[in-house]
């Protein structure tokens, strides 16, 4: 259990220092090396839309990433006193975290990256986190190749450029012809492939567990579900103002069945 709890203290700070990083990297290197085509009206410069696509992405990220945190998935009432007698609760959805040392309506998992627990309330929140997470590493990887590709006039068209970079980078690297900070982006990229492809692996995982009406906790548990119609699952968890909340980082915007559903 102490493993446990350091582990849930040290992957939020792991993930905000990833976070920080990528914001320097495209701070002060990427958008820096863009040129601004002479041709090009300056409100479609490279640089600005870029800058633009970036912030947009990290902004949901890491909005959702807060709210996920601050929506909490406690209903203490659905289960008086099970967070001290450590019982099981009646509704078979409900679930007493260890880690968190309460208890979770529609309890899905634990995530150690937000430190918290996903359940009824805060699934919109975390599926978005999970979808604006991974785009925004695989568009900072693809920013930092073409970075790499003009600083060390390196071509990527043949499918295993990518895939060779790294031991090719760090023979370099050794004799002088990269730089420290160059090697620095390469390792980042691949970074941010392995984070946006695991993101983007769980939300659809997520998504799918979604459009059955179930949890990650009842599946492992065996619990049956009742059935229902795949539009219905996804408006409980979404909401009927989904399209607002996939651009702006907001609240769950589900009904009030959300709260309320224990199967």
């Amino acid at each position: 259990m102490l493993a446990l709890r350091l582990l849930n203290v040290v992957a939020p700070a792991y993930f905000l220092c990833i976070s920080l990083v990528t914001f320097a990297l495209q701070l002060f290197l990427f958008l820096p090396s863009m040129r601004e085509d002479p041709a090009a009206a300056p409100l479609f410069s490279p640089a600005l839309l870029h800058g633009a696509l970036f912030l947009f992405l990290s902004t949901n990220a890491l909005g959702n990433y807060v709210l996920v945190i601050q929506n909490s998935p406690d209903d203490l009432d659905a289960c008086q006193g099970a967070s001290a007698k450590r019982a099981p609760c009646p509704p078979p959805s409900t679930h007493f975290c260890r880690v968190c040392a309460r208890v979770t309506l529609r309890h899905d998992h634990h995530c150690f990256f937000t430190g918290n627990c996903i359940g009824s309330r805060n699934m919109r929140n975390f599926v978005l986190f999970c979808l604006y997470t991974s785009l925004a590493c695989l568009y900072s990887m693809v920013a930092g190749v073409a970075y790499i590709s003009a600083v060390l006039s390196i071509s990527f068209a043949h499918p295993l450029a990518f895939l060779t970079l790294l031991p090719t980078s760090i023979s370099q690297f050794f004799s002088g012809a990269v730089l420290g900070s160059e090697m620095f982006v390469i390792l980042m990229l691949y970074l941010w492939f392995a984070i946006g492809l695991a993101c983007a692996g769980f939300c659809c995982h997520q998504l799918l567990l979604i459009l059955r009406g179930q949890t990650r906790h009842q599946v492992r548990k065996g619990v049956a579900v009742r059935a229902r119609p795949w539009r219905k699952n996804l408006q409980e968890v979404f909401g009927k103002r989904w399209l607002l909340g996939l651009l702006v980082p907001m609240f769950n915007v589900g009904g009030e069945n959300s709260k309320q559903r224990n199967k």
